[in-house]
């Protein structure tokens, strides 16, 4: 007698993942797909958290044009995201009138690492440990990675709207 094994499915795009956004529903991210997305791990109690307001205002200005910001906040540096995921949207829409896509609270380093973010971090072109809170991921229209932005890179940077702008147009 043969006993069938359920496998996992292989993740080789961002948009292969369900997430669970942070009022706990089910987010296939391939929802996503045909938009340029902007992948940030957030912390409420960081001196990087002021970037929600310039995230709010880059999503706001792009929105329209096929853009997404999706939050996902991590407790993995300097222990800067303690609150449940309650505590964390009250905090964002209150504090900063986020309204860009958030999600449930996640692990982006370490051995609990969230299999998005290991599959982020090996990335060839763009990979490598996230180092800190606010790192930022730009993402194309079909999933794949095309940028990588360090903490200290602000949301409305030209650096990171220039790149966006780029993806918009592909």
């Amino acid at each position: 007698m043969s006993v069938a094994v359920a496998r996992e499915t292989p993740h080789t795009s961002v948009l292969s993942f369900t997430m669970k956004s942070i009022d706990g529903a089910d987010v296939p991210l391939s929802k996503y797909r045909g938009k340029v997305l902007l992948i940030v791990n957030v912390a409420s109690q960081c001196g990087f958290t002021p970037q929600y307001k310039d995230l709010e205002a880059l999503y706001e200005k792009y929105r329209d044009k096929g853009f997404v910001i999706l939050g996902f906040p991590a407790n993995n540096f300097g222990a800067q995201e303690p609150g449940s995921d309650t505590e964390i949207k009250t905090f964002c829409t209150t504090t900063y009138g986020v309204t860009f896509d958030m999600f449930s609270k996640i692990s982006v380093a370490g051995s609990d690492q969230h299999p998005l973010y290991k599959l982020i971090t090996s990335d060839s072109a763009y990979g490598g440990d996230v180092k800190w809170n606010f790192q930022k991921y730009l993402v194309s229209r079909d999933g794949k990675i095309i940028g990588k932005y360090m903490s200290r890179v602000t949301p409305l940077s030209p650096e990171l709207t220039g790149a966006i702008e780029a993806a918009l147009k592909q």
